[in-house]
């Protein structure tokens, strides 16, 4: 059995068709330390806004992240809003959002280190087709 990694490399990515509309969130997890596919994540989110989508793909990923037993994650998205709300920049007025949130920085708190960083669209692309393959699959 191959060891854990101790520190992930993480992109995320939310989608909704319309906003609100039909939702998905996806997530790559992979060893920072070779680049290896750790985990893809791809899942149906229903009816919700983009920046729900966008929050919840974060959050599977961290749920997965400790399920791996990471003790460091390096968190990219192409959303600069959440990048920002996580890193302190940006207040999470939405009270959808809160909670979501509260979760995040709880799960982040458990990690030994993390950092946060936007990226460009473009570098970001398996995160994107994940979030987009979960609502055309919608759960099925």
């Amino acid at each position: 059995m191959a060891a854990r990694p101790h520190r992930l490399v993480i992109h995320t990515d939310g989608a909704a068709r319309g906003n609100p509309g039909l939702a998905g969130a996806g997530a790559v997890l992979r060893n920072a330390a070779d680049g290896s596919l750790v985990s893809e994540l791809a899942v149906f989110l229903g009816e919700r806004t983009n920046n729900y989508a966008e929050w919840t793909a974060v959050a599977l990923a961290l749920e997965e992240a400790l399920l791996q037993r990471a003790t460091h994650v390096d968190l990219r998205m192409d959303s600069q809003l959440v990048a920002r709300q996580i890193s302190g920049q940006y207040r999470v007025k939405h009270p959808d959002l809160q909670p979501i949130h509260a979760r995040v920085m709880g799960m982040l708190s458990r990690f030994a280190g993390y950092t946060v960083g936007h990226v460009p669209r473009a570098l970001n692309k398996e995160a994107d087709r994940l979030s987009n393959v979960a609502i055309d699959q919608r759960g099925d």
